[in-house]
């Protein structure tokens, strides 16, 4: 068979499959748009206290709720008072209900059950940051850590994703309220490039190269990889769930556990458990020194060397001052004598005559290393007498009289 032969010769039917099948699916992972991304919800201007649990009877199921949530801004604002504070809730000081009313931002419905005369629920309550830190006794700083990258991975049978698809991982993070965290995340919402440039294999190369130029586009200094590895017993059973948090390029293992849901539905609540968790690990890390960001990772320009000689050129130039003197010249030999004593004195790198008036009054422009009291004190060490001038001084011998 000729190479032309070999060439052009047709290709097998399953090669083209396979080509055709690899190309569908990468493009249907960039234009299936509405199956990733998870917008992160933005809670940047408000406290979240949650876990507040209530029970409230009242004469209807509205009077009820009404009053349980009333109670669960009681409760929630002393929860929260007691972790800013670090003291125990029973030290919390109460409000009233009007000045509760004023900062609290919103209640979250965590668990309910209405009847017609009682309440029982699990609720979260949003504080505004500005109005109540000025309550706790803050201004809303506090020591946070530089911008991280959070690339969350989940691996599912056997397979890892990030941003390809929607999972239940990477929705846990989009709702996880990172503003009462000292640690700064930078979450993506996977759409766009993400899935392509934050998938599941760039976490694990160890290239900077690459890191640098995704830290630079997501405008973070540092990554944070959390991954969960989910076990599912039996379809409708426990789901067990294995969390690992990585930092760094090298996923360098920050804390790892297990948790486990009862089935299917408490999966969500169990991986908002395991954001807690990992959340707590990473500012431990901060609180302890060891989240600290790799120095490969910063792109330094080189500082170009400068020879001595030419820093110290410019700052003598920079401190440099050019004065105005004005001599009395009744002659030749009076204007050599005084410009070859202005010369000789220490400080003095330049002396010009701007202007030349043999019987009258002459002008020297004098270059002089310092400010120009050190060359007045300079000149009267010498012997001259010196007077303020327009623009400079004038001097003169002390045996000379004024004129």
């Amino acid at each position: 068979m000729t190479f032309a032969d070999r060439l052009f010769r047709p290709v097998p039917l399953s090669i083209l499959c396979v080509t055709l099948f690899a190309a569908a699916l990468a493009f249907a992972q960039l234009e299936r748009a509405d199956e990733r991304g998870v917008p992160p919800i933005d809670g940047s201007g408000s406290y979240e206290v949650s876990g507040v649990k209530v029970d409230v009877a009242a004469r209807n199921a509205e009077a009820a709720r009404s009053g349980g949530w009333r109670e669960a801004q009681r409760k929630g604002w002393k929860m929260l008072w007691a972790r800013v504070n670090g003291k125990p809730v029973e030290n919390a000081p109460g409000l009233p209900d009007s000045t509760l009313d004023s900062i609290s931002g919103g209640i979250v419905v965590e668990r309910e059950q209405i009847s017609p005369n009682r309440y029982i629920a699990t609720l979260g309550v949003l504080f505004d940051r500005a109005r109540a830190g000025e309550l706790l006794g803050v201004k809303g700083a506090m020591r946070r850590s530089a911008p991280m990258l959070v690339i969350p991975i989940q691996w599912s049978g056997g397979t890892p994703v990030s941003f390809e698809s929607r999972t239940e991982w990477q929705k846990a993070w989009a709702r996880f309220r990172s503003n009462n965290s000292p640690i700064d995340y930078v979450r993506v919402s996977g759409t766009g490039a993400d899935p392509v440039l934050l998938n599941a294999a760039q976490t694990r190369r160890p290239g900077r190269g690459w890191w640098r130029m995704l830290l630079d586009q997501y405008g973070a200094a540092d990554i944070v990889v959390p991954e969960v590895t989910l076990f599912r017993q039996w379809p409708g059973g426990p789901v067990l769930a294995r969390f690992v948090a990585r930092h760094g390029p090298d996923a360098a293992v920050i804390d790892q556990f297990a948790l486990t849901a009862e089935n299917g539905d408490a999966l969500p609540a169990m991986l908002d458990r395991g954001i807690e968790r990992i959340d707590a690990a990473y500012v431990r890390a901060l609180q302890e020194g060891a989240f600290r960001a790799d120095k490969s990772l910063v792109i330094e320009t080189p500082v170009e060397e400068v020879p001595i000689e030419d820093v110290l050129s410019q700052l003598a130039v920079a401190a440099t001052s050019t004065i105005m003197v004005q001599a009395e010249t009744p002659d030749a030999a009076a204007l050599r004598a005084d410009e070859a004593a202005l010369r000789g004195m220490a400080g003095v790198t330049a002396v010009q005559t701007g202007s030349l008036a043999l019987g009258g009054t002459s002008i020297f422009r004098v270059s002089f290393s310092g400010p120009p009291a050190a060359f007045r004190e300079a000149l009267i060490s010498r012997g001259w007498q010196v007077e303020d001038a327009a623009g400079g001084v004038r001097i003169r011998r002390g045996s000379q009289p004024a004129r």
